[in-house]
């Protein structure tokens, strides 16, 4: 099975505008992750989403599934990739979550720490900047990274 991972960091602009139970709170794509993102490291897969986890970390957000409040663009690229049947691990996480992770935490060995695997000085690092970028704007809760493997 392969772990080359796709997907996209979504925000919600409404949120901040009108409160997230508005109509207009909708979830509106921001950057697909490719444009970010360079690697596959196995450890940062692996500490984030449960992916390849023989590392034995505890992951940041394992296997929740395509949210049901997706934007259309993140559908569509989803689509693309052929959906829930030609992907797999599907899940995503908040900017939230990410900013309370507890970076010192360590795999099940003690030797390596979740910032070590995914954290601000790894290919992963541009991807939180812009996530801390966007929830600046419209709020730690209204910004999310979505992501899928194939």
């Amino acid at each position: 099975m392969s772990t080359d991972v796709s997907g996209m960091i979504e925000c919600r602009p409404g949120a901040r505008l009108w409160g997230p139970e508005d109509e207009d709170s909708v979830w509106e794509v921001a950057i697909d992750l490719f444009l970010l993102n360079r690697g596959n490291a196995y450890d940062g897969l692996a500490c984030l989403f449960g992916v390849r986890n023989s590392f034995g970390f505890r992951p940041l957000a394992e296997g929740r599934g395509f949210p049901d409040d997706a934007s259309d663009g993140l559908r569509g690229q989803f689509a693309a990739y052929g959906g829930p049947h030609n992907v797999h691990g599907t899940t995503w996480l908040t900017w939230v979550e990410l900013n309370d992770a507890d970076w010192e935490e360590t795999d099940a060995s003690g030797t390596r720490t979740r910032a070590s695997a995914a954290g601000i000085d790894t290919d992963w690092g541009r991807v939180w900047r812009v996530m801390r970028i966007l929830s600046e704007v419209h709020g730690a809760e209204n910004v999310r990274l979505v992501v899928w493997f194939h």
